[in-house]
């Protein structure tokens, strides 16, 4: 056993007392946390234009401060864009994470000198969580890769700009870069394809232990491995034994990994966004993510049915209920405020405070007041894909079909199979089926007869690469989601129809 795992041991027995202390104490924690942003942000220009200094409980709070989405936060990012300083948050930001927003463009997130560490702290603690639990360290001595985009920064306004993974890069401490894979050189690489072939030269013979990236992209990485080397990953890399992946829901993926693995490993999930950390998985026992409390974000909640209300109700981490839905707030040590980041998530346990993320607050099908969400879709395929063993997935996303060239409208289920059903047809109203036990909405359409069963369109293989390709999305952090309230991307998806 080599000096990492050794000390890994003792330092993540202390984290985990450290993270005891304040999951135990979730409203102490949060309201300390509240009371110590509106204090250092009270001379900024927010804080003046929010009368910071007469916030003494969150009830005031909310009276004063009215969520935000970034088109809203807008004004004030353009003038810390501009070179001014004290606007959100003290002085000026260390980085903007840059993000591809659907109505905004391109979103410059503020990441400050206080908030830039955690993200790094918190990936270290998702590890070392999982080294408590299970005893297992070895896998810290041998090499560890994170897929991510170019650690290539740019400047604004003297502020280094790029990429939250990229961002992620520069923040990892000098002592473990000796094992970490690929080089700088080859992260730097643009092109995801190109970088692609460069990290698999890198990592081909080395000792991989620990594998990070989002599910779709690492699915490629693997792929590439096997129609190389013909051989399956654990072949290849015999001491891989932990994942870490965050950005989507694992389960659709999750077969398909394991099968190109060539054995079920160890999986730790991870909630990073370019706002902050949020979550980590702490237990592999436990369903959900241990929401992060003492990381210098105050969260609210919105109850999702509530979110696009005038006023709606925003409610503090004690007030939240197990089982519901929630669009989620932050207000963070990097200058947010109010500030909704667009997911939804849901409670499935309080002691402690752990969490799923159930999809995107504007991400759902209501074509016909049938209000789907991501949560809905994903569980549907899940349980369909458990009645069909052999069905194997790569990729999907879902859209409304609202005038078909003939027949009823519908929704339409772009699918790329790894493996298909042997009966699509019976796979597909099983699909259906399954949507309508979980949507009595969706369920009164069809039995109403306004909507007829869903459609399955079968994608050619590596469609959605293509597709990603051709929107210079291919690689890093991008991901298509899950599904649509138009058919922009089922349109362009729908080309690579089998």
């Amino acid at each position: 056993m080599g000096i990492r795992a050794v000390l890994a041991r003792p330092f993540a027995k202390y984290i985990a007392g450290q993270t005891k202390k304040w999951a135990s104490q979730p409203g102490y924690y949060q309201t300390q946390t509240l009371e110590q942003l509106i204090f250092a942000a009270q001379p900024t220009q927010f804080g003046r234009n929010h009368g910071f200094e007469a916030i003494k409980t969150y009830t005031d709070f909310k009276r004063q401060v009215p969520v935000r989405d970034y088109e809203d936060l807008k004004p004030y990012i353009e003038k810390v864009l501009k070179g001014e300083a004290d606007v959100l948050w003290p002085g000026k930001p260390a980085y903007f994470a840059k993000t591809s927003g659907t109505t905004s463009g391109t979103k410059y997130i503020p990441i400050s000198k206080e908030s830039a560490p955690t993200h790094f702290v918190s990936a270290r603690n998702a590890t070392l969580s999982y080294v408590h639990e299970t005893g297992k360290s070895e896998f810290l001595d041998g090499n560890l890769i994170f897929l991510s985009g170019s650690p290539e920064l740019d400047e604004i306004a003297g502020i280094k700009t790029g990429r939250l993974s990229g961002i992620s890069n520069h923040l990892v401490p000098g002592f473990l870069r000796t094992n970490q894979k690929p080089s700088y050189a080859t992260n730097c690489i643009e092109d995801w394809e190109e970088k692609l072939e460069r990290i698999i030269d890198e990592t081909l013979h080395a000792n991989m232990t620990l594998i990070s990236g989002i599910p779709p992209w690492a699915q490629m990485y693997f792929d590439r491995i096997v129609a190389r080397t013909g051989k399956k990953i654990n072949a290849v890399f015999p001491n891989f034994s932990v994942f870490v992946y965050g950005g989507v829901n694992f389960e659709p993926y999750r077969a398909k990994l394991f099968d190109t693995i060539g054995k079920k490993i160890d999986a730790i999930e991870t909630y990073p966004a370019s706002e902050g950390f949020i979550a980590y998985q702490d237990s592999q026992h436990a369903e959900g993510m241990l929401m992060l409390l003492n990381n210098g974000i105050f969260y609210e909640f919105i109850p999702a049915e509530e979110y696009f209300n005038e006023n709606p109700t925003r409610l503090s981490i004690e007030e939240v209920e197990l089982g519901k839905n929630y669009a989620l707030l932050i207000n963070s040590n990097a200058g947010l405020w109010g500030y909704s980041i667009g997911d939804m998530v849901k409670f499935v346990s309080k002691d402690p405070y752990r969490l799923v993320v159930t999809g995107r607050i504007k991400h759902f099908i209501s074509a016909f007041g049938e209000h789907v969400i991501g949560e809905e879709v994903e569980k549907a395929m899940k349980v369909a894909a458990q009645k069909f063993p052999e069905v194997e997935l790569v990729e999907f996303t879902v859209a409304p079909q609202v005038a078909p060239a003939e027949g009823m409208p519908h929704h339409e289920w772009l699918i790329e199979f790894a493996h298909a059903p042997k009966d699509l047809e019976a796979f597909a109203l099983e699909l259906d089926n399954q949507m309508r036990l979980l949507n009595v909405y969706y369920d009164d359409l069809i039995t109403g007869n306004i909507l007829r069963t869903l459609k399955i369109t079968s994608l050619k293989r590596n469609a959605f690469i293509e597709y990603m390709k051709s929107q210079g999305k291919l690689g890093g952090q991008n991901k298509v989601p899950r599904l649509s309230n138009d058919r922009k991307i089922a349109d362009e998806i729908g080309k690579f129809g089998i």
